[in-house]
């Protein structure tokens, strides 16, 4: 048998080990080439009497597979909508057919006759796990990493992974597994049962193959007579207990906005009812109908393709060549620039951090060791490599050092004339060539680009904060900023892992711009007597992770009111709400209320172990509005469209140019209700005229923010989308 992805060698005892090595590609992943072969082989092993056994592995050092291949997925969802509007009823057929066929091939597999041992050598995600546990004997690596992630990307484990999981593990930890879609040691796979052994990595397939000589047995548990669920059945004492809690749990966690979390408590309930041959029935009607729905497209859209397309360069420009970054510096060593000195000592960079003096910078440099020692503590990392990360952090307070390195990263105190006095000192000593990077929040990068002798190489990278923990990044375009700074700046944001979206300069860039939104419509509520417990859930009911209150406490109150006299200085009393001003006013200057800093804020923060609760004087503050009288559905919208209006606007504008970056920006950098695919996704999701008049509805009762602009009543009458008429454009690839 000859196959394209998969090699095969038959040993004198009749096992046959089956290899997975996709030619040209860094990873195995899921096409319907591999599906195809992988189907031929399980019937031909059948039919073949001289093969006792079937081992599979990977030939990917480090990996055996990473799941569904993009093309794949992407090409189901297009082939769905296109049959749709010729004949829906044929399309969903389809749909069914399709989204059950690798399911139907693994349940081939476990009842074929053969026993097979799968040999986890390293990742293995998805639907490479599901084959896992559809074999009869599964072993790993120390170092594997497997798990079920769908759920994060709008779907769940379609094939078979709902149903074998549970049948494996008791009901619990299967639905904790599968709703989070965590990520298993092989260590925590094997307490859970849900992999035999874990043994070296050199010997994985002789150990694999020792299982067949033992005897491995061909037929599953559930396949056998008597077999008992770990957890008992659903109708029991047990279950009785544990149901109610799940339903519960799951909606304080979702909110019900999940269609694919749902589907995962509905495909585990209902398929431990049933025999394994009709629960998966069922979890193929359940996923088929999750393909379907709205959240499905826009999250696999947004958190699969998007995001991966971001993280490989999809906006640098494709004739510059690779930067060999080997040295970067970062001046203010406070805590934005001790956590961007760390994750560039961690990715394996140089770093001179510099600061005042040499104390300042110790501090800074202090940060990596206290970072280091707890991933140390917890396992995730050796003493060797702490001591690498500490040796490659060079703290002191003489700027000369800079002269080696290829970008800068300043990150000082957020003060304009602070940052000229600072860009001045680096410019002197930076060797040709190299780039200048402001890590600002707010002040635009134009303005502060004047202070930098050439302006071609200057550009802003916004980090977030914690910087070790927040995985985006805005690179942000100054007036003169030329691309080869953009290359060196979204290869340096590569080498430390994080994700870039690029923006043109504005005040506020593009995600405090919406942040602002998010907190500027919160004001309005609590000035419209709206009770504050109602805002902070109405918030988290929409799909937001923090409410808006919380999260102006985090930031600091004071900042805000900083941000609002900022604004006043540079563009007039009209460009902020005088409302808005005295609120935060009185909570700063009359309440001394800064938020958690101090510790208190829209919320009191007691001594732990006492919990953070709102602060009662926010009622005397406005006439408050009863409960009953205000729509809380309304509530969610206000939140997801003051939004979503702001991010339509920055694409209008031509600070952001890509939709992805609006939807990928908005996911990571605020946590903008996920299950929408982000802003923008939220927008195309429903249709820009149904989003404009829900735009209009909201302008006509609270106000002109709401208004849609000239940009989207121009969509909404050519009926366009943000993703048509902007389509993405991959710059390397162009």
């Amino acid at each position: 048998m000859t196959t394209k992805n998969f090699s095969i060698a038959v040993d004198a005892d009749g096992f046959a080990l089956v290899t997975w090595d996709m030619p040209d590609r860094s990873m195995n992943v899921f096409t319907e080439e591999v599906m195809d072969e992988l189907d031929a082989m399980i019937d031909r092993f059948a039919g073949d009497a001289a093969v006792k056994g079937v081992v599979i592995t990977s030939g990917k050092d480090g990996s055996f597979t990473g799941g569904a291949d993009l093309n794949m997925l992407q090409s189901m969802f297009a082939q769905f909508e296109a049959k749709k509007t010729v004949d829906e009823a044929a399309a969903v057929a389809e749909l069914f057919e399709r989204a059950g066929r690798m399911s139907w091939i693994y349940r081939k597999l476990e009842t074929s006759g053969k026993p097979y041992v799968c040999a986890i050598n390293g990742t293995c995600m998805g639907g490479g796990f599901e084959l896992a546990l559809a074999c009869h004997g599964r072993i790993a690596a120390p170092s594997a990493k497997m798990g079920l992630p769908e759920v994060k990307v709008g779907l769940f484990p379609g094939a078979g992974g709902t149903q074998r999981v549970p049948r494996l593990a008791d009901t619990q930890a299967a639905l904790q597994m599968l709703l989070k879609g965590e990520t298993l040691t092989a260590s925590k796979a094997k307490a859970m049962k849900l992999i035999d052994e874990v043994v070296p990595q050199e010997e994985l397939v002789a150990k694999a193959k020792d299982m067949l000589k033992a005897g491995l047995s061909p037929v599953k548990p559930w396949d056998q007579k008597g077999f008992k669920l770990p957890s008992g059945p659903v109708y029991s004492a047990g279950g009785a207990q544990l149901w109610p809690a799940v339903s519960s749990l799951y909606r304080k966690e979702t909110a019900d906005n999940y269609p694919g979390a749902r589907a995962i408590v509905k495909c585990v309930y209902e398929g431990l009812l049933l025999p394994i041959d009709q629960a998966l029935k069922v979890e193929q009607r359940w996923f088929a109908n999750v393909l379907q729905t709205t959240e499905a497209a826009m999250m696999v859209r947004s958190l699969f393709v998007s995001l991966q397309a971001l993280n490989k360069g999809a906006r640098r420009p494709a004739d510059i060549a690779p930067t060999a970054l080997k040295t970067v510096g970062v001046v203010g060593a406070g805590f934005m620039g001790a956590g961007i000195a760390y994750v560039s000592a961690k990715a394996g960079l140089d770093v001179i951090l510099v600061d005042r003096d040499q104390a300042a910078a110790d501090k800074g440099k202090a940060h990596s060791e206290e970072l280091m020692k707890k991933l140390v503590g917890q396992g995730r990392a050796t003493k060797e490599e702490a001591e690498g990360v500490l040796a490659r952090i060079t703290a002191t307070p003489d700027y000369a050092a800079l002269s080696e390195a290829d970008l800068v990263v300043e990150a000082v105190f957020e003060d304009r004339a602070v940052k000229a006095d600072v860009t001045g000192k680096v410019a002197a000593v930076m060797k040709p060539g190299a780039i200048f990077a402001s890590n600002t929040s707010t002040i635009p990068i134009t303005h502060l680009a004047e202070a930098f002798p050439d302006p071609a190489r200057f550009i802003g990278i916004h980090f977030f904060s914690p910087v070790d923990k927040m995985m985006l990044t805005e690179v942000i375009m100054a007036e003169k900023t030329e691309p080869t700074a953009l290359a060196v700046a979204l290869d340096f944001v590569r080498v430390i892992k994080k994700t870039p979206i690029v923006v043109n300069d504005t005040r506020g860039f593009f995600v405090n711009r919406c942040f602002l939104r998010y907190i500027s419509e919160a004001y309005d509520m609590i000035i419209e007597g709206v009770p504050a417990a109602m805002i902070e859930n109405a918030a988290k009911f929409a799909g937001m992770p923090v409410g808006p209150l919380a999260l102006n406490d985090e930031t600091a109150v004071d900042l805000a009111q900083k941000i609002m006299k900022a604004t006043i200085r540079d563009e007039g009393e009209a460009a902020i709400n005088p409302a808005h001003f005295k609120l935060i006013n009185h909570m700063v200057d009359d309440e001394d209320r800064l938020g958690r800093k101090n510790g208190k804020g829209f919320y009191d923060y007691p001594a732990k172990p006492a919990k953070k609760s709102l602060w009662p004087g926010l009622k005397a503050l406005y006439p408050q509005q009863k409960p009953d009288d205000i729509d809380f559905a309304e509530l969610q919208q206000r939140f997801l469209v003051t939004m979503a209006l702001e991010a339509a606007r920055t694409i209008e504008e031509g600070v952001v140019t890509d939709p992805r970056e609006a939807d990928i920006g908005s996911i990571l950098g605020l946590g903008f209700a996920p299950y929408t695919g982000g802003m923008i996704s939220y927008i195309d999701g429903m249709g820009v005229p149904v989003f404009t008049a829900l735009c209009e509805r909201l302008a006509a009762k609270y106000g002109d923010h709401f208004a849609p602009t000239p940009l989207l009543k121009e969509m909404a009458g050519k009926r366009e989308s943000f993703y048509g008429r902007f389509a993405p454009v991959d710059v390397a690839a162009a």
